[in-house]
């Protein structure tokens, strides 16, 4: 499995504003990228909070992108997967919809009345006690094919995923926007590191509408 970080972030390193409002910090080019790397994916994963922040939908929204997935044989647009411990995900969501499979990974702690709800709309992985494994749920995705793997946020589930050693390649925009706040998201919320902090190696540099797309490869993966 190979999983690719994807985020944009202001030039202070936020990713939205301290209320968790969705905003525009990258401009057309850069989403047209992202529309791209969803395309070249098998996943796209988003935690929880992201779900019940912006409501995304997370599909392919360009048509010929879609149809060379389909020409590939693929479904057009790739499978969603919501990282989900106590089964927070709102049966409307967008995510939920029939645009695509998606897969919602729980703890043993999620109630038995969410997961009833939840596996009307979609698989349900189940790792961790408390929390999902992230390990073990990853591991699961790889067993139902899911090869190549998009992360798109939000930030505790970015650290999640770099503290269990999973991600292999960081891509984030940098937008040309001071947002401030120190209790605004940043990139990788959680805990932090205070040892064996993650090394990056930088792969390229590309300017993107007024800002700048940085890519990162994660070393010793």
């Amino acid at each position: 499995m190979h999983v690719v970080v994807n985020a944009a972030m202001s030039a202070d390193g936020k990713l939205s504003s301290r209320r968790r409002e969705q905003l525009a910090i990258s401009g057309d080019e850069d989403f047209a990228r992202v529309d791209r790397v969803r395309a070249e994916s098998d996943a796209v994963v988003v935690g929880v909070g992201t779900v019940l922040a912006d409501d995304p939908h997370l599909t392919v929204k360009d048509e010929r992108l879609r149809e060379r997935r389909r020409e590939r044989g693929d479904p057009e647009t790739p499978a969603r997967v919501v990282v989900d411990s106590s089964g927070r995900t709102p049966t409307d969501a967008a995510v939920l919809d029939d645009a695509a499979t998606t897969y919602c990974c729980l703890s043993e702690a999620a109630p038995v009345d969410r997961r009833a709800a939840l596996a009307d709309a979609a698989e349900l992985i189940t790792a961790g006690e408390e929390r999902v494994d992230l390990l073990r749920a990853f591991a699961a995705l790889q067993e139902a094919g899911l090869e190549q793997v998009m992360v798109e946020g939000g930030g505790e589930l970015i650290f999640s995923l770099f503290e269990a050693g999973l991600v292999d390649e960081l891509r984030v925009f940098i937008g040309p926007t001071i947002i401030g706040g120190r209790d605004a998201p940043t990139l990788a919320d959680g805990e932090g590191f205070v040892a064996d902090f993650p090394e990056l190696a930088l792969e390229a540099v590309d300017r993107l509408d007024e800002g700048v797309l940085l890519t990162w490869r994660v070393e010793d993966r």
